[in-house]
C-alpha cells in the first residue's frame, strides 16, 4: 500500500498544522466541521485496513463504529482513559466473534454476510431502550482529566481528534512496513500464493478484520466524545458504504487516501447542503465524476508516490 511521497508527507503535515491553528482564527462551526471530518477519516482508515490491505470489503464496519459510540453511553461517565479502551475492546471483541463466521465466505458472499451481521447490530439498538429509540439520545461526555469550559470545547475536541488521527495514521504506516503488513497486502495481491508460501491466510484475514473493527470502535468513541450524541443510525449499513466512498474518492491504494476522501466528502456534503439543499444529489455527481476521471482517487492525483519511492515504509532499501 502506498504511503505519501515526501512532498505528500509535507503537504499532510502542513494540513495538520493548519488544522491545529484553527482555534486562533476559525469559528466554532468550522472547528466542529473539521472535527467531524477527522472522525470520518478515522472511520474510513479502519475500513482501509480491510479494503486497501487485504482486499476485503465489509459492510459491518458501521456496526463496530456504533458499538464504540454506545459503549461511551452504556458506561455512564467514567474518564476518557476508561471509556476509550473499553470502546476499542468492545468493537474488537465484536469483530472477533463475527470474523470467523464471515471469513468462511468470499467475494460477494462475504459482502452480504457482513451486511447481515451489520444489520443485526443495527436492529439490536434501533427502536429499543438500549439504543435510546430511533431518535437517539444525548450523552454525558466522559471527562478528559481537566476542566473544559463550554466556549473552549470546539477547540479542545478539534485538537484531541487531530492527535488521535495522527497517532492512528502513523501507527498504520509503521504496521504496513512490518512483516505482518506485507503479509496482509500479499493476500490482496494473490491469496493462493500466500497460502502456498506457508502463511495462514484465514488467520491473517481475521487479524485484519479484528484490527479494523477495533479502529472503527475508536472512531465511534471519538464521535460520541465530539458530538455528545449517539443514535442507531451510527450502525446503519449506509455508514459503511459512506466510508467506502471516502476510500474510493481518496484512493484505495494509498494509506492516506481515506483522510483526503473524508475531508473531500465532508466539504462536498456541506457545500451541497448550503448551495442546493440536496447534498446526496451533489455527492452522487461528484462520486460519478471521480469514478470516471479520477480512477486513482485524490491520492493518485496529488500525492502519488514518485518513481523509485517505496510503496510502504518497510520497502526502503
Amino acid at each position: 500500500m502506498i504511503v505519501a511521497s515526501r512532498p505528500g508527507q509535507f503537504m499532510l503535515g502542513g494540513a495538520g498544522l493548519a488544522i491545529a491553528s484553527m482555534p486562533l482564527w476559525a469559528s466554532a462551526w468550522h472547528m466542529q466541521l473539521a472535527s467531524t471530518a477527522m472522525v470520518a477519516a478515522l472511520f474510513a482508515l479502519s475500513l482501509q485496513v480491510l479494503v486497501g490491505a487485504t482486499g476485503l470489503v465489509s459492510l459491518a464496519q458501521a456496526g463496530f463504529f456504533g458499538l464504540g459510540a454506545y459503549t461511551v453511553h452504556l458506561l455512564g461517565s467514567p474518564p476518557v482513559w476508561i471509556t476509550l479502551p473499553a470502546a476499542v475492546l468492545a468493537a474488537g471483541v465484536g469483530a472477533l466473534l463475527i470474523g470467523p463466521l464471515a471469513l468462511r465466505t468470499k467475494g460477494f458472499f462475504f459482502l452480504m454476510t457482513t451486511l447481515a451481521f451489520g444489520q443485526m447490530l443495527f436492529f439490536a439498538f434501533h427502536d429499543t431502550p438500549l439504543g435510546g429509540g430511533t431518535d437517539g439520545l444525548f450523552i454525558v461526555r466522559p471527562p478528559l482529566g481537566f476542566p473544559v469550559p463550554r466556549a473552549a470545547r470546539p477547540a479542545v475536541f478539534l485538537l484531541v481528534n487531530l492527535g488521535v488521527l495522527a497517532i492512528v495514521y502513523t501507527g498504520l504506516c509503521w504496521l504496513m512496513g512490518t512483516m505482518l503488513g506485507h503479509a496482509l497486502q500479499g493476500i490482496r495481491s494473490n491469496e493462493n500464493r500466500m497460502a502456498a508460501l506457508g502463511h495462514n491466510v484465514q488467520r491473517l484475514k481475521l487479524i485484519a478484520f479484528v484490527l479494523a473493527g477495533a479502529l472503527a470502535g475508536l472512531a465511534g468513541h471519538m464521535s460520541a466524545l465530539t458530538d455528545a450524541f449517539v443514535s442507531p443510525e451510527l450502525l446503519g449499513w449506509h455508514r459503511s458504504a459512506e466510508a467506502l466512498l471516502m476510500i474510493l474518492l481518496g484512493g484505495i491504494g494509498a494509506l492516506h487516501g481515506p483522510i483526503l476522501g473524508a475531508f473531500a466528502l465532508t466539504a462536498v456534503q456541506e457545500g451541497g447542503t448550503l448551495l442546493t439543499g440536496r447534498p446526496r444529489l451533489v455527492e452522487g455527481v461528484v462520486f460519478l465524476a471521480a469514478v470516471l476521471f479520477l480512477r486513482q482517487g485524490l491520492a493518485g492525483w496529488r500525492l502519488r508516490a514518485r518513481k523509485g519511492v517505496p510503496t510502504s515504509i518497510g520497502d526502503r532499501r
